[in-house]
Parts: C-alpha cells; sequence; structure tokens
C-alpha cells in the first residue's frame, strides 16, 4: 500500500516540517530524512484533499520566476494541497512546519528548494524524490511553484453557505414517532470513506440496514441529545442532517459550511438540546452556528488571529475538535494553529459571548473525563495534552506526554491505584499515557501522566474501552510493519503490570490481499462487543470485526461489497452520551 494512502488516513495535526537553510542538503542528513520517513509519525502527512480541485486563479508572471503554463499550475498546486498544505498552511504562512513565502523561497532559490524537497531534512521534511514518492520531475515543478506567489482558495460567507443550504424534508413534514424496526441505540454509523457515504449497520443483526450518500469522506458522525437525527460531516465541508425516524432513514437538510472541513456537533446543554448545530471549516478558517433542526446558516465566526505562544497573526488557524458542553449552553470549539480554545456561548446569537482559553498551539481531538466536566485535548505537534474545565472555563493543566499523542476521544476507566482516569496512544511512539482526572478524592494524582504503558508500536490513532470493561484497546494502523498495522494490543485493566496480548484482527477478517489496517475499536450499547475496522483500499475488500470483549474471541466478520473503505464507527447510544 502506497504512503500516499497511509497519508490519507484520519485527520491529524502536521507532524513534518520543512528546514531551509541556505545551503543544499548534504548526504549526512539523507540518513535522519530516510528515519523520519520511516517512523509512524512520520509516514503520516495531513492532507487537504479537497482544496485541490478548487479552481483558483493562477498568479501572474514574475520577472525572475521560472514561467509555468495552466497544466503545470494545476498539477503543482494538486501536489501542494494533497502533500505540503497539512503542514505548510494553504497560504504557506507556516502551521507545524515552516513558511514558505516567496520573500523565503526566493532568498533560498531553485536549486535549494530541489535539493530538499529530494532529500529531506533531520528536521522533518520528507524525503520525497529519494524514496520515490515523487518524479524528478515533480519535484522540478514543486521548486518552480514555490518561487511563485501561492493561489488562495475562494472565502466562503453567508450568502455561498446559504446558497448550499437544502431542506429536502421540512420539519412539519417528518414523522412524530420513529416509523423504522431499527434498534437506534445499538447503531452503527459506519464512515465508507472513499465513497462518499455512510452504511448503517444493526448492532444485533450486524447487517448493512442502509447505505446514505453524504459529502465526500465522511470525518465524524455525531447524534442530536434526543438520539434522532445524525449529523455527519465530509471533507468537502458538506454536512448531511439524518432522520433516523424516518423508513428508510434519510437526509432531511444539508449545507456546506466551507471548502474543506472536519467537526460537527450539537447542543446537548439542559433545555437547549439540539437547537443549535455548529460546524468548524479548515478553510476558510471559521465555524458556522446553524438551527438544529434545518441546517439553516444562522451566524459565521472567523478564527483568524494571533497565536498564543509568539502573539503573532495567523491567517488561517483551523477549527479541529468541537465538543458541546453539559455546564454551559456553549460549544468548545479547538482553534489549531493558534492554540486557542473557544468558550462559544449560544445562548444569544445576537450578542455573541466568546470565552478564549489560551493552551498550546496546534490542538486536535480530544473528550470529556468520566464527568463530562473536564475536556482533555491534544496538542499533538507540541506533544501535549491540554486540561479545561468546562464548568468554569478555565485553563486547568499542560501535560506533557509521549510524542505526538492522538486519542480520539480518549479512553475513561477508574486504575486499581490511582482512581479514575483518561488515557491516549501516540502516533510518534509505543506509549500509552494515563493520566489522572479526580481533582477530589485523588488530587494527588489529578492532571499528571501516573503511569506509561508501553504498547506494540508507534503509528496509533485510537485508544478505547467502556465502562463496563476489562479491557483497554490500542490500534496502530499507521505502523509501517504490517503485521503491527493489521492487528491491536489489549491491556487488562484489573492488572496492567501484565503485558498486552495481540489481537490479528486482519488474519481473523479472512482477507489476505493489502495491508489490512486496523482502525477505530467502537462498543456497542451493552458494552460487550468492540468493533473494528478493516481498512484496505478502494479497490480491496473491507470489513469490519466484531470481537467479544470477555472473551477477545471473535464474534462476527461483517463483510459486504458495499463496504468500501470503512474508517470511522459511530455507535448512537455511546456518541451520543459521550461514553469511552
Amino acid at each position: 500500500m502506497s504512503s500516499n494512502f497511509i497519508r490519507t488516513l484520519l485527520s491529524a495535526a502536521a507532524i513534518a516540517c520543512i528546514i531551509l537553510p541556505g545551503a543544499a542538503a548534504s548526504a549526512a542528513e539523507k540518513p535522519g530524512a530516510k528515519e523520519h520517513e520511516t517512523t509512524p509519525g512520520g509516514q503520516y502527512q495531513p492532507s487537504l484533499d479537497i482544496l485541490k480541485d478548487i479552481p483558483t486563479d493562477q498568479p501572474g508572471a514574475q520577472p525572475g520566476v521560472p514561467p509555468l503554463t495552466n497544466v503545470e499550475f494545476n498539477r503543482a498546486k494538486q501536489i501542494y494541497f494533497e502533500r505540503c498544505a497539512g503542514c505548510h498552511g494553504v497560504l504557506r504562512k507556516g502551521a507545524t512546519g515552516k513558511a514558505l513565502t516567496t520573500k523565503i523561497t526566493r532568498e533560498r532559490g531553485y536549486e535549494a528548494l530541489r535539493d530538499f524537497i529530494n532529500f529531506g531534512s533531520p528536521g522533518g521534511m520528507p524525503n520525497w524524490g529519494d524514496s520515490g514518492e515523487l518524479t524528478k520531475a515533480d519535484i522540478d515543478l514543486m521548486a518552480k511553484y514555490l518561487l511563485h506567489e501561492p493561489p488562495q482558495p475562494p472565502e466562503y460567507g453567508l450568502k455561498e453557505v446559504k446558497a448550499s443550504w437544502k431542506v429536502l424534508v421540512p420539519v412539519d413534514k417528518r414523522p412524530t414517532r420513529k416509523l423504522n424496526n431499527l434498534n437506534l441505540d445499538n447503531l452503527f454509523s459506519v464512515t465508507l470513506r472513499d465513497t462518499g457515504e455512510i452504511a448503517l449497520i444493526e448492532g444485533t443483526s450486524k447487517k448493512i440496514a442502509h447505505i446514505i450518500k453524504t459529502g465526500f469522506a465522511v470525518h465524524i458522525s455525531r447524534m442530536s441529545a434526543s438520539g434522532r437525527y445524525l449529523f455527519t460531516i465530509g471533507r468537502d465541508a458538506k454536512i448531511n442532517l439524518i432522520d433516523l425516524y424516518m423508513d428508510p432513514p434519510q437526509t432531511v437538510a444539508e449545507v456546506k459550511v466551507g471548502l474543506e472541513a472536519r467537526s460537527v456537533e450539537t447542543s446537548k446543554m439542559k433545555g437547549w438540546e439540539d437547537k443549535y448545530a455548529i460546524a468548524g471549516a479548515y478553510w476558510p478558517p471559521q465555524y458556522v452556528i446553524m438551527d438544529g433542526g434545518t441546517l439553516e446558516p444562522l451566524k459565521i465566526v472567523s478564527t483568524r488571529g494571533m497565536t498564543v505562544d509568539t502573539q503573532e497573526y495567523h491567517p488561517e488557524p483551523r477549527v479541529a475538535a468541537i465538543v458541546a458542553s453539559h455546564y454551559n449552553p456553549e460549544f468548545i470549539v479547538n482553534v489549531k494553529e493558534t492554540g486557542k480554545i473557544l468558550m462559544v456561548n449560544y445562548s444569544d446569537l445576537k450578542n455573541l459571548k466568546v470565552t478564549t482559553i489560551d493552551t498550546e498551539r496546534f490542538l486536535h481531538d480530544g473528550g470529556f473525563d468520566s464527568s463530562g466536566r473536564y475536556f482533555l485535548t491534544a496538542a499533538n505537534a507540541r506533544n501535549t495534552i491540554v486540561v479545561v474545565d468546562t464548568k468554569t472555563n478555565k485553563l486547568v493543566k499542560l501535560i506533557k506526554t509521549g510524542k505526538t499523542p492522538h486519542p480520539g476521544r480518549g479512553a475513561n476507566f477508574v486504575h486499581s491505584k490511582f482512581g479514575p482516569v483518561w488515557a491516549t496512544s501516540h502516533l510518534g511512539d509505543d506509549s500509552i499515557a494515563i493520566i489522572g482526572t479526580d481533582p477530589v478524592k485523588h488530587p494527588q494524582n489529578a492532571w499528571k501522566v501516573v503511569q506509561t504503558l508501553e504498547g506494540q508500536g508507534g503509528g496509533s490513532l485510537f485508544i478505547k474501552t467502556h465502562p463496563k470493561s476489562k479491557n483497554l484497546w490500542v490500534d496502530t494502523p499507521l505502523n509501517p510493519d504490517a503485521e503491527i498495522a493489521s492487528s491491536v494490543a489489549v491491556f487488562d485493566l484489573t492488572d496492567l503490570s501484565k503485558p498486552y496480548k495481540v489481537i490479528p484482527v486482519g488474519d481473523w477478517s479472512g482477507i489476505t490481499e493489502g495491508v489490512r489496517r486496523i482502525v477505530q475499536g467502537e462498543y456497542n450499547r451493552a458494552g460487550d462487543e468492540i468493533w473494528f475496522s478493516v481498512w484496505n483500499a478502494k479497490s480491496q475488500q473491507s470489513a469490519i470485526v466484531v470481537i467479544d470483549d470477555k472473551t477477545r474471541k471473535l464474534i462476527k466478520v461483517i463483510k459486504d461489497k458495499r463496504l468500501v473503505t470503512p474508517t470511522g464507527k459511530f455507535n448512537v447510544y455511546n456518541t451520543r452520551n459521550d461514553i469511552y
């Protein structure tokens, strides 16, 4: 499987960064670049694979800059957004990677750019040419492209958002009761990434009930507080509002909140259930508040602003995770590049109150502790977990962990020694960090790493347990070792001193082709089964493997020709109630 396919896995904070000293890459730097490419974290390069297809104006010719034909410009733009923009930004002003403005690139010159794209650097720049990822012609093209001013995708304001808004079934035409026989509390929404669809799979029968067209590469599914509506958001920023009461369930409203996006959530505060929805965009950098029943866009707020550390202006801080507070009528919005968490109070949209909490840069994903009060989220390019009190709206702690934490929503359990804890695995190393979360009964353990476990390897994207489980499951889909990528590690929560057990999920699936990357465990409603995706390329067979959580034995392999590139799975009950 190509590393370009690996690169298009779930979005995460950028890992690679480019370094552009004046001299060309030396032979001594090549080993560092090679090491970067083959480490699990280094293999992952976030992409902005929607923006590559958005029409943009080609900058005009500039004196002393090699000209590009229209075909060359479009080819270079595609490569840049697929492989470079996740690190260096849409406008090349820098993110986790260094800035690549023309002031910098023209000072370095064509030859230095060409050599560094080819050989990479120990600082994090992949060796695109030396590894065979890009051809010599592509490297030459990219060196020229970086000497030109970057094209800017169009903005997407209220006019454009409203033009995309459709109410397919008005609220008064929707059923007043559930018309189908689906057990909604044990229904799974499964992303079929490369077909632009989701599969609704019944937890009991373990069969696909319905396939629903959505935006491209759905990043997450979120449930309304009532459990009736399912929200999906694709990378193309398209939101589908799906009514699960209908027979069959179908999209009743849709809207695009920008050109590229990753997050959606609904209001959950008591008295405000399902009144509003919110979505955050990667481009333009903004969030959109909508009516919860129709997706009518009500308010758009830009996230452009100053970074928390150097306090310099950033032109494109992307919106990462969004969760809904249980203590205030607020949405909790992670702004990736500035390192700010916004507590967006939706009780009065005309007089919008936003509390800004300065944390750490490059915020990504996270979830609540078991009490639902504290939000723990990864600033993953800074190897940090941020803790925010959603009741007082204050920063609690910045906690250093392993390399590039990637928790998903994390895993909550009661540790036999340290009390309530929350855990994260890591992209960049094999560690699992366990953090104390009880400042009342276990203050000596609160907001610190109380134990570190050693997993089977780096390249983890998700960690999972359940309040009724005695197991802690850790995937490693980005590990370069195919055997590790196609298996998961499981720890015994009753005795974490025992070594993990490897579960060969890929072998259990019966699929023999591809790498069979195993990703994102998800529990059923009862907490006695855990489901894993066996993710292959679009042209290969994929599957979902269901495991008995108590015995760790195979229950069922779900195979269906419609099950194409399954990735994220979201159980309606667990997602609605923040159970993880």
